[in-house]
C-alpha cells in the first residue's frame, strides 16, 4: 500500500482497509496535491516531512469533515506563506538572480 495513504489514513484515524475507503483517500490525497501544487506554482514533495505534507494532510482532514471552505481560511497564513517561499526558492535558482 502507498506510503502517503497510509499516513493519511493514520493522520484521519482511519482504520479500515478496503478499497472503496482506500480509493476515497487517494482522491482525497490527490485532490489536495492538485489544489496545493496550483496554488504554489511548481511541484512539490508530499514524502518528506515537510509543509506541503503537513499542508496536505490537514486539507485531507478537512476534505473529511466535509468543511472543505474553510481550508483556505483557517489556513491562510500558512498557503501565503508556501506560495512565498515557492517564489523565493524559483527566483535564487534562476539564472537571472544576482546572487
Amino acid at each position: 500500500m502507498d506510503r502517503l495513504l497510509n499516513e493519511v489514513k493514520n493522520y484521519l484515524d482511519i482504520t479500515i482497509s478496503d478499497e472503496a475507503t482506500d480509493q476515497k483517500v487517494n482522491g482525497m490525497i490527490e485532490r489536495g496535491k492538485n489544489y496545493l501544487c496550483g496554488l504554489a506554482g511548481c511541484s512539490l514533495d508530499f514524502n518528506a516531512p515537510s509543509q506541503p505534507k503537513a499542508l496536505l494532510l490537514d486539507y485531507c482532514r478537512y476534505a473529511r469533515s466535509n468543511a472543505l471552505e474553510m481550508f483556505a481560511v483557517n489556513f491562510r497564513s500558512e498557503l501565503i506563506g508556501l506560495k512565498i517561499q515557492k517564489e523565493v526558492d524559483a527566483y535564487a535558482n534562476s539564472s537571472t538572480c544576482p546572487l
